[in-house]
């Protein structure tokens, strides 16, 4: 659990300053009064210092795809708890998903959660709105009215859109106000109760496979619709192969369309659902090395624009009925830096400093947030990592209500140790705690 106090003045000594929106990469020391960082000259002799010898700062890392599950899941996670264990996971703000109980499809809904965010105060809140009233996809919310309540952008992830008709009203309010539409990409017809990618390893368990192009056709319309009314689009949990090629092809055209991929999408094949660990169910599911491969080489090119966790938590008794009736998701917010370093950097593939243009720079412009920085007089939004800090995942320390995650006992190097928002000062105890 981290350690929170609100300081007037705060130092931070030696660390390596990683700022991919300017351009920055140096050992620095940099200084914060009243909130905002400053020049050094600023600061009394009372400021609290922190030794950053050998530790990143940057911008604070961003999340666009939580679930927080309030209201009505508080058994799985409340808003207190999935923004504690965001900021013991290094973000600074999220983003989180509509589909609650009741779904955030009316304005009061989304002001709660700003509310319960405000008063949680550990890291700012994004709501995302639905695009149809209670997800049922049959009618179209009022746009104007959420986003005027505060809303970001608008899903009903859970559940892709299918109808073209419906769609197609949601892409042109879309359009008509500038904001931006989020899908879960699945027709579940094509998927058809699949609870684990159609591959070898569901034949060899003899479990209903989850064919991916459910997943590929949706993209396919959706990019019509797109071109067709300049509605901007954005592709969640993005995970074959077949899907990136759809989206670098409306990249190539121009289109206002963007994707994300999951920290779990980019280490873990399905190989990793061989034993039947619901751990390892998740939605869209663990797919086989090329698209794995596919994933890794999108975010080196650009065809993917951002990483997030899709953290989705369950209780352990959801999860304990057997892979085949387990609610699918993992909690990913404490664990997504050092899965993603496993994944990118000790593979050979990136550094840190591009890691954290997928956490940080690329996430914000998704959903036009002005990205933060390092600059003085501007507010204090930072994240400090420990890029060597080896340390094992467990689950039985989350902050996060959840428990299940396909890490628990992983090794893994690179850990958050701190955030800052503002006056307050968040730090990790001890590496791995």
């Amino acid at each position: 659990m981290t350690h929170s106090a609100e300081h007037a003045a705060i130092v931070i000594r030696g660390a390596r300053i990683i700022d991919p929106s300017i351009g920055r990469d140096e050992v620095a020391d940099v200084a914060i009064v009243d909130g905002v960082i400053a020049g050094a000259a600023r600061v009394s002799a009372r400021a609290h210092v922190v030794s950053a010898d050998g530790w990143i700062l940057c911008p604070g890392l961003i999340d666009i795809h939580v679930h927080l599950r309030e209201p009505g899941q508080t058994h799985k996670e409340t808003i207190k708890t999935g923004t504690a264990a965001a900021c013991a996971g290094g973000f600074t703000f999220v983003a989180c998903m509509p589909n609650t109980a009741p779904p955030l499809d009316h304005p009061d809904a989304v002001r709660l959660v700003l509310e319960l965010s405000r008063n949680a105060g550990h890291c700012t809140v994004g709501p995302i709105a639905t695009i149809t009233q209670g997800r049922a996809g049959r009618e179209v919310v009022d746009f104007a009215a959420l986003l005027q309540a505060g809303a970001i952008a608008f899903s009903d992830d859970g559940d892709g859109v299918e109808d073209d008709k419906v769609m197609r009203t949601a892409f042109e309010q879309a359009a008509t106000h500038d904001t931006l539409l989020i899908q879960h990409c699945e027709y579940k017809e094509i998927s058809a109760g699949g609870v684990m990618h159609a591959g070898s390893v569901a034949r060899r368990l003899g479990f209903p496979g989850l064919d991916p192009r459910s997943e590929e056709a949706m993209i396919e319309r959706d990019i019509d619709l797109c071109r067709k009314t300049g509605g901007r689009y954005h592709v969640a949990h993005i995970s074959t192969a077949k899907a990136i090629d759809l989206v670098r092809t409306a990249k190539a055209d121009d289109l206002p369309v963007s994707a994300e991929v999951c920290a779990h999408h980019l280490l873990l094949t399905d190989e990793a659902c061989a034993d039947a660990n619901p751990n390892t169910k998740m939605h869209p599911p663990l797919r086989p090395n090329n698209d794995v491969d596919a994933c890794r080489s999108a975010l080196l090119d650009g065809t993917i624009d951002c990483i997030v966790t899709d953290h989705a938590p369950h209780t352990r008794e959801e999860k304990s009925v057997g892979f085949l009736k387990a609610p699918p998701g993992i909690v990913g917010l404490e664990t997504s830096v050092g899965v993603c370093a496993e994944a990118m950097i000790r593979s050979g593939l990136a550094d840190w400093s591009a890691l954290i243009k997928w956490m940080t720079d690329g996430p914000a412009r998704v959903i036009r947030r002005q990205p933060v920085t390092t600059d003085v007089d501007v507010p204090a939004e930072l994240t400090l990592i420990d890029p060597t800090a080896t340390w094992t995942v467990d689950a039985e320390r989350f902050v996060s209500k959840g428990r299940c995650s396909p890490f628990d006992g992983m090794n893994l190097t690179g850990l958050p140790v701190g955030t800052v928002r503002g006056r307050r000062l968040y730090m990790r105890p001890a590496a791995g705690s």
